[in-house]
């Protein structure tokens, strides 16, 4: 399985990303995927999850109305479109698969935001 993101980068505060994440070696439609971020010195967090069967989205309370995770499963490919960024928001962003009790991780890809 592997799990490749990609669209990090720097970005002024208020500006936008948009991060991918292309999936293969798993049933990509079958995962649920989700994207978390860790900054240095903090534990890695949530920042959202689509659902496998539904396309539901759930988001932390930290991103929600900023963040939108969306999907394509005929490109086995998960989106985070991150908007209004905040310095806050400066963290490695990893791309994660879940189904029952497997969970797959990629690499992370450095998002920037400068004040």
């Amino acid at each position: 399985v592997q799990l490749v993101e990609s669209g990090g980068g720097l970005v002024q505060a208020g500006g936008s990303l948009r991060l991918s994440c292309a999936a293969s070696g798993l049933t990509f439609s079958a995962y649920d995927m989700g994207w978390s971020r860790q900054s240095p010195g903090k534990e890695r967090e949530s920042v959202g999850i689509v659902d496998a069967s539904s396309g539901r989205t759930a988001y932390a309370e930290t991103v929600k109305g900023r963040f939108t995770i969306s999907r394509d499963n005929a490109k086995s490919t998960v989106y985070l479109q991150m908007d209004n960024l905040k310095s806050d928001d400066t963290a490695v962003y990893y791309c994660r698969a879940v189904r029952r009790s497997l969970t797959y991780w990629g690499q992370g890809t450095q998002v920037t935001v400068s004040s």
